[in-house]
């Protein structure tokens, strides 16, 4: 009898047992998903901060533009990120956060811009109208731009939880902290440009993945990710610094890290690769003080700034000013190629050439050693593929992404017609017209 209660109570102490063990690994499992899903949504919420700061910025070059006919490239762009800010927002837990007038707002305007873009504006050019409907998308996407900074910082500075408030909200209390929830109600307040303001609907195209490619080098630590934030982002006084590192499996592991700095008050987010510890972007968010320095001097130090981190043969083939902040795009340059895909975006405060933002996203997507095959047609016999019409002013070589993805070697030459000027790519190898751009 007394053997029989031993085993029966030898079971029952497993079976305790099996179970306590049950429920630490079914409560580990779920922290590493919660863990994994705020990852996520704390990096589709910075990348769609950073994607509605380029849309302004574009929107802007549109209005700042002398030549209605010019628009095509830059509506364009509107478009593509207009698409971008969509994806971003979709992979966002929104069913508990209002937010479909922002993106019915976001549809308009990918709409607006590639019906605009598509057309010839030759020969129908913006009207009035249209462009009184860009000042409004203008206004709107830069109130929005503010909204979202404000929640960015309150996420920082609180150390919110997207999956706290999503529970919460699913369990109808009120979340501990309504920042969130309280932004994106403000940002629905602003009111968006209408239906009819933008006019006649059109698909949006097919959105670009954002997945960076499989990386080779030695993983960092979290310590490590620390040291070269602080290395690469030019504003010290750094008085917090939080890490995390994204769970997705699908993409390149990366640590995303957000810094708040003193003496100016300001707020940084940056992602860097686990593997290699390459920075992917990062963007500062300050107050802005009178411009101080020009457009040529923030290239100047923006070049610097590149040189200075290891990127090295870069040389500028863009820059546009934004109030009192230059953009300013690079790329690679071997042997007197530009090579196109290994580009660079950097934002340079003008009130005192300190860089608050920096992209090289692409730049780590296309870098690698490359044999540049040898042009089998010469300069002369590209030229001669062009329209006889255009005027020359320069020509280069140039390695480009074709519409299949692919690389391929092309003569690049900017030209002039009719008071335009264009961008037309001639394939180095068998005379085919690429691409041409309107600038």
């Amino acid at each position: 009898m007394m053997k029989g209660s031993w085993i029966v109570a030898g079971a029952l102490g497993a079976a305790l047992i099996g179970t306590g063990y049950w429920g630490y690994t079914q409560h580990r499992n779920l922290n590493e998903m919660n863990l994994k899903a705020e990852n996520s949504y704390q990096r589709a919420f910075n990348e769609l901060t950073y994607d509605i700061d380029l849309l302004h910025d574009k929107i802007g070059t549109t209005l700042a533009m002398n030549s209605r006919t010019s628009l095509s490239p830059a509506l364009a762009d509107v478009w593509r990120i207009s698409i971008q800010a969509k994806s971003d927002i979709a992979q966002l837990p929104l069913k508990f956060v209002p937010f479909d007038k922002t993106q019915a707002f976001l549809t308009g305007v990918g709409n607006f811009s590639y019906k605009s873009a598509v057309r010839d504006l030759d020969k129908e050019p913006l009207t009035d109208k249209e462009f009184d409907s860009l000042k409004k998308i203008y206004s709107t996407a830069e109130k929005i731009q503010d909204g979202l900074r404000n929640v960015q910082t309150n996420i920082m500075n609180k150390n919110l939880s997207w999956i706290d408030v999503g529970q919460m909200a699913e369990e109808r209390k009120a979340p501990r902290d309504n920042s969130i929830v309280n932004g994106f109600k403000h940002i629905e307040q602003v009111k968006a440009t209408t239906d009819k303001d933008f006019g006649p609907t059109f698909t949006n195209g097919q959105e670009e993945s954002k997945g960076l490619k499989k990386l080779t080098g030695k993983k960092i630590s979290e310590t490590e990710a620390k040291k070269i934030a602080q290395d690469y982002v030019p504003l010290k006084n750094v008085e917090k610094i939080q890490v995390n590192k994204s769970q997705n499996r699908k993409f390149e592991p990366f640590y995303a890290i957000t810094m708040a700095h003193t003496k100016p008050t300001a707020d940084t987010y940056m992602q860097i690769t686990e593997t290699a510890g390459l920075p992917i972007f990062f963007m500062t968010t300050r107050p802005m003080k009178t411009q101080q320095i020009g457009l040529d001097d923030a290239v100047k130090k923006g070049l610097s700034y590149l040189n200075s981190k290891k990127y090295k043969n870069m040389e500028l083939y863009d820059s546009s000013q934004y109030d009192t902040v230059g953009v300013l795009q690079y790329v690679k340059s071997v042997n007197n190629v530009r090579i196109y895909p290994e580009a660079i975006q950097l934002k340079v405060a003008l009130d005192n050439g300190e860089v608050i933002g920096f992209n090289a996203k692409n730049y780590i997507t296309s870098n690698h050693v490359r044999k540049i095959p040898t042009p089998k047609l010469t300069l002369a016999q590209a030229k001669g593929k062009l329209n006889k019409n255009v005027k020359v002013e320069e020509e280069r070589l140039a390695v480009i992404l074709n519409d299949f993805n692919k690389e391929i070697l092309t003569y690049e030459f900017l030209c002039t017609y009719n008071h335009d000027t264009y961008d037309i790519y001639i394939n180095a190898m068998n005379g085919r017209e690429e691409k041409v751009k309107k600038l």
